[in-house]
């Protein structure tokens, strides 16, 4: 049986830093004069992914090794020397002791996520005859990237040349297979997996307008489940908005809730939002 303990922590936090880690590592070489880069400190991944992006950030802080103020003068003076707000995605297990550090140093909060998992299993869901579910194949790549901004831009348009952005980094990461659903032959969902030690993150997933609630996100659910099995992962993992729609969904298909993570961010940034 899975516990939600620091170990599970660990492998979780680890996985979700490490996709964020090759997300600036694709910036990078399709953008060298971005600056992407990163680096691990104190068992954490610091990663810059440009100044506003998601991902820079770090991931893991104070759940390998204990928070020091010597720790956050490197990682701050990291993301400050290169113009960018200071932000950690913390996990609860971290503990007392750098949450009181982080405090005094000047940090607030301003998201909360909930980060959920289950056993990697061999999927037995039935394959809706209409639906076919594949890994891309390199030359989809620009296909992929058009779903995926076309799905996630339905409801805020003034997101979709940054999706495209995002969606070619997301096909460029190695280790991290896209998967494309279609519908009678027409693509209409998108979704990613990274794997790492084991685990097996599932993000990215979105579906156009047009063929919601056709039950293509539970095929993508359940192809990603069963490469994941293939791939000899034994764990899952998702990470929602606490109380979404996204979260009830996951829960719907198995996920529990690990724990509820908090970002903090140093407050002379936050008016860099």
């Amino acid at each position: 049986m899975l516990f939600a303990d620091l170990t599970l922590a660990r492998r979780l936090e680890r996985t979700e830093g490490n996709a964020c880690r090759q997300f600036a590592e694709a910036r990078r070489r399709l953008f060298p004069e971005s600056g992407a880069e990163w680096m691990e400190c104190a068992g954490a991944y610091v990663v810059f992914d440009g100044v506003g992006s998601l991902v820079t950030q770090t991931f893991g802080l104070g759940i390998c090794e204990e928070l020091s103020a010597a720790s956050l003068d490197k990682i701050e003076q990291f993301f400050l020397e290169r113009g960018a707000q200071v932000d950690h995605e913390v996990c609860p297990l971290a503990g007392v002791a750098a949450l009181n550090l982080l405090c005094e140093r000047g940090y607030k909060p301003i998201e909360i996520s909930n980060v959920l998992y289950q056993p990697v299993q061999k999927s037995e869901s039935a394959v809706e005859p209409k639906i076919s579910v594949h890994a891309i194949l390199p030359n989809e790549a620009k296909l992929w990237t058009e779903i995926n901004a076309k799905g996630w831009g339905h409801e805020l348009p003034e997101l979709i040349d940054f999706m495209m952005e995002m969606g070619a980094m997301c096909t460029a990461r190695e280790g991290s297979p896209c998967f494309l659903a279609e519908f009678e032959g027409q693509p209409g969902a998108v979704g990613v997996l990274s794997i790492h030690e084991g685990v097996a993150l599932f993000a990215g997933a979105t579906t156009i307008p047009e063929l919601r609630r056709r039950g293509l996100q539970s095929a993508l659910l359940a192809a990603r489940m069963q490469y994941a099995f293939e791939h000899g992962c034994d764990l899952a993992m998702m990470v929602a908005e606490a109380g979404s729609n996204s979260q009830r969904n996951a829960e719907r298909q198995g996920f529990r809730v690990a724990y509820t993570r908090t970002k903090w961010r140093l407050a002379r940034h936050l008016d860099c939002k």
